[in-house]
């Protein structure tokens, strides 16, 4: 389905017009019938005469609800672009139409209405008129349909026109990544918080987890056009019933998302298209407001690459928000200063969240250039922050090759560093030991990393053989170089007990001597005996019956060993 706003000036008969198309009064509030004068949103909807569903956002026409025209236009594929017969193109004609531009619209329709109340001569002078004004805009092309509300004339054109326009805009994109800009929450009598917006995106479904403006919700229930869904795809109007948060927390301009896929910001770098009616230039100085998605926000601004953008030129700008917002690129926005209170422009977000400083941030729409400047990025992170999926270079990485070169280089400088005895992985961060495992002239054995034609100088170790011989009693560690000696027990080569050092086979010998002796007396051994049995000094024996409880194979009872879980078999 698509979902078509109306536009243009004041009291030219937007609002009649939808009514007649749709049998739905778009104004909701009463003073809004009583003045006969739209101040908020309204919407309806309708079905086609070749069957396609069509929605309807109905916008301000008013210069003082231009906040609330901008936000109705924010999530829409396409226009119906209103004049009057009677008064032809006026201020607010103008204005709404290049703000539909900077929204990006490329499809729409113009209807002229009151055609009842003006003679055919004055109606195509208007025509006339309206087309001269259209000229070089998206809706230089568009049909223009002569209508009225009153008499009913030109709707059975307009509806054909619109059958047309729904066949020539493209329908709404299913990225699986779902978010819905709030234009509208209240409190639904025994349902609790409802918010109303334009699905754009991707799906939900009742019950999935969702987030509301940062805070968890559950979807309760789905509705699209007073028709309740069990699930619904992108490209409708939606009413989302949720649970988890109360209406008085959400406002309009919030956003319903899946908090794993976006990366709200308060700082976004975008493209801005400055309008050439503009009677200045753009700069930091001024007081600006942002219109994103369905939301008004107050922005400070400041222009990349030079200080200013002159009226009718184009440049690159950094926002900062005062909340975030889950933005992607290609989010379009329409730029206003309040103290003029004039429009400025409107621009595309660029980049979500920008690394580099203002001063050398020169975004564009390349992805490359995101991966550049992050050097190594999280693949997840990559497609929250860009909207494109990247198949991970090492790990769960995309990596640069300029981040990765110099990692690389890195890491290599390191082993060579460590010398003969290598450099130790575990003294690696998660980054270097990805890329130490694309370097083809380093070699990791047992966890060190060392240049690949370096001999391991632990291979054969001399100092293990003398233990080996040794047995029980082996000599001191005197004239070993202590890194060696370090790894050789960090390797199991060696054991290591109150300083000195024995040969794995001499702790299997010494478990193997207190089962005997505990075969012999069940009711333990002292360490004197323990000792005479080994025929070593105490020196040598009380280590190894340390070692021996350590290991469960024997317990200590006061000044006897006894047996512990894990002694072996005689």
């Amino acid at each position: 389905m698509r979902v078509v706003a109306t536009a243009g000036h004041v009291d030219h008969g937007k609002s009649s017009l939808v009514q007649v198309l749709t049998g739905t009064d778009p104004d909701r509030w009463d003073e809004e019938k009583r003045r006969g004068l739209t101040i908020d949103l309204g919407f309806a909807h309708t079905t086609l005469p070749n069957g396609e569903g069509i929605s309807f956002v109905d916008v301000p026409g008013h210069v003082r609800f231009l906040r609330n025209m901008l936000a109705g236009v924010g999530g829409v594929d396409a226009c119906v672009f209103v004049v009057a017969a009677t008064e032809g193109w006026k201020p607010q004609s103008e204005e709404h139409l290049r703000i539909l531009e900077l929204v990006g619209l490329r499809h729409g329709v113009v209807a002229m209405t009151k055609i009842d109340a003006v003679d055919d001569e004055w109606r195509e002078l208007q025509e006339m008129d309206v087309r001269d004004r259209l000229a070089g805009t998206f809706l230089a092309d568009a049909p223009i349909v002569g209508v009225s509300a009153i008499t009913g004339a030109g709707l059975d054109d307009l509806r054909d026109a619109l059958v047309a326009l729904v066949a020539a805009t493209p329908s709404s994109t299913d990225r699986a990544r779902p978010r819905l800009w709030v234009d509208r929450v209240f409190a639904a009598k025994g349902s609790g918080t409802v918010v109303t917006g334009t699905l754009t995106g991707g799906g939900v479904a009742v019950d999935q987890q969702l987030h509301a403006a940062g805070r968890p919700v559950r979807v309760r229930s789905i509705q699209s056009h007073g028709e309740r869904h069990d699930q619904i795809g992108p490209g409708n109007r939606v009413a989302l019933n949720l649970v988890g948060v109360d209406h008085t927390e959400l406002q309009r301009g919030d956003a319903v998302v899946v908090p794993s896929q976006w990366r709200p910001t308060q700082r976004f770098d975008a493209a801005l298209a400055v309008l050439p009616s503009l009677t200045h230039d753009v700069s930091r100085r001024g007081a600006y407001v942002a219109y994103i998605g369905a939301g008004e926000f107050t922005v400070k601004l400041r222009v990349l690459g030079s200080e200013r953008i002159p009226p009718g030129g184009a440049g690159l700008v950094r926002l900062h928000l005062p909340v975030d917002l889950p933005l992607q690129r290609g989010d379009r926005f329409v730029l206003r200063e309040s103290g003029r209170d004039e429009t400025v422009g409107g621009g595309e977000v660029l980049d979500v969240r920008p690394v580099l400083p203002a001063s050398k941030a020169r975004p564009d729409h390349d992805v490359d250039r995101v991966i550049a400047e992050h050097g190594w990025i999280d693949a997840d992170e990559l497609d929250a922050l860009t909207g494109e999926r990247r198949a991970p270079d090492l790990a769960n990485w995309v990596v640069a090759p300029a981040a990765l070169a110099a990692t690389r280089a890195t890491v290599r400088d390191r082993v060579l560093a460590a010398g003969e005895m290598g450099l130790d992985v575990a003294a690696l961060d998660e980054r270097e030991r990805a890329a130490l495992a694309t370097i083809d002239d380093v070699a990791v054995v047992q966890g060190r990393a060392r240049q690949a034609e370096v001999r391991d100088p632990l291979a054969d170790h001399p100092f293990v053989a003398t233990l080996r011989a040794a047995g029980a009693a082996p000599p001191d560690a005197t004239g070993i170089d202590k890194v060696q000696l370090r790894e050789l027990v960090r390797r199991k080569l060696v054991v290591e007990r109150e300083g000195l050092y024995f040969h794995p086979d001499a702790i299997d010998a010494a478990a193997r001597t207190a089962a005997g002796l505990l075969q012999a007396n069940p009711g333990g051994f002292t360490v004197s005996q323990f000792r005479e049995a080994l025929a070593i000094t105490r020196k040598h024996a009380v280590p190894l019956a340390a070692e021996l409880d350590s290991r469960g194979i024997t317990r200590r009872r006061d000044d006897v060993r006894i047996a512990g879980p894990k002694l072996p078999a005689v």
